[in-house]
């Protein structure tokens, strides 16, 4: 609240008047008050934002580092290949000297890519997944289809360089 005090004239003697000397008050107490009771509701009211990070399982340290990795088969095998322009190949087995597997070309909708790894699934449940990324393809495809790996709950996938072997059968496929 904001007051005028008023000074008492002095003397009492004839003379000129003087205009009263008036000084003003501020009381800033209510301010404080309320800028305080607004920060203590906002503090105690606001949600913390929710994490939105993609959650990503590290594989365990080994107990024997000597000991040979484990080779995975052919058979449960089923290679993704990211490349350039939002395109998504895949074949099922490994890529080796001996053997050549049928590319095929496919989407990141639900009819596509994840349509595939469902059935695929459904046919071998210990499906591994891999995934290489070409130098071309983009963070946002690499994004998409690990959510696609969250969607159709497959347990088992890699992140795995692409090879120089891979990116030929892309090449020569013509798809």
């Amino acid at each position: 609240m904001a007051e005028i005090q008023q000074q008492a004239s002095g003397g009492g003697k004839g003379g000129k008047k003087r205009a009263k000397k008036m000084s003003t008050k501020i009381d800033m107490t209510p301010m404080v008050d309320l800028a305080f009771l607004l920060l203590t509701f906002f503090m105690l009211t606001t949600t913390f934002s929710k994490p939105t990070v993609m959650q990503v399982t590290m594989p365990v340290k080994e107990k024997e580092p000597n000991k040979d990795p484990t080779v995975l088969k052919a058979s449960d095998a089923f290679t993704v290949l990211l490349g350039e322009n939002n395109k998504i190949y895949y074949y099922e087995g490994l890529l080796d000297a001996t053997t050549k597997p049928e590319l095929k070309l496919s989407s990141y909708d639900a009819n596509g890519i994840r349509k595939t790894l469902l059935d695929r699934r459904r046919a071998n449940p210990g499906t591994v997944v891999l995934i290489k990324p070409d130098d071309n393809s983009n963070y946002k495809n690499m994004v998409d289809i690990l959510d696609e790996m969250n969607i159709t709950d497959q347990k088992k996938y890699a992140l795995v360089d692409i090879s120089k072997a891979d990116q030929d059968l892309i090449k020569n496929s013509g798809l």
